[in-house]
């Protein structure tokens, strides 16, 4: 299929680079479009973003949620307590308790990592 669309110069210019990978660039501009129109996924993104840049391992043990991500954590907690969570909210709240479990895991590492001098 053929496409045409207009888009800035400056745009051009950056997308010559990349010439042969625009299906792929637009693949995933559409992936991170989509997900981050789904609840919670700012707070995971800005965690996974954070990991993929490969922190050293000081810089792990000092990674805390963003007060967006904590916010949001805490109206979910509250919401539990008081009404209980919708089937959005739980699945959502699951989404954070998994990553949770992602970082303690790799603060574990990255303090073992240290420990060991490396």
């Amino acid at each position: 299929m053929q496409f045409t669309l207009d888009i800035p110069e400056e745009l051009v210019t950056r997308l010559q680079l990349f010439e042969h990978q625009l299906p792929q660039i637009l693949e995933l501009g559409i992936r991170e479009l989509n997900a981050a129109s789904q609840p919670g996924f700012a707070g995971i993104a800005e965690v996974l973003e954070f990991l993929a840049q490969l922190p050293t391992s000081a810089e792990i043990i000092a990674l805390r949620p963003s007060a967006e991500l904590q916010t949001q954590i805490s109206s979910l907690l509250e919401k539990n307590r008081t009404q209980g969570l919708t089937a959005a909210e739980e699945m959502i709240w699951e989404q954070y308790q998994y990553l949770e479990n992602l970082v303690r895991i790799a603060k574990a590492k990255a303090l073992l990592k240290l420990q060991a001098g490396e």
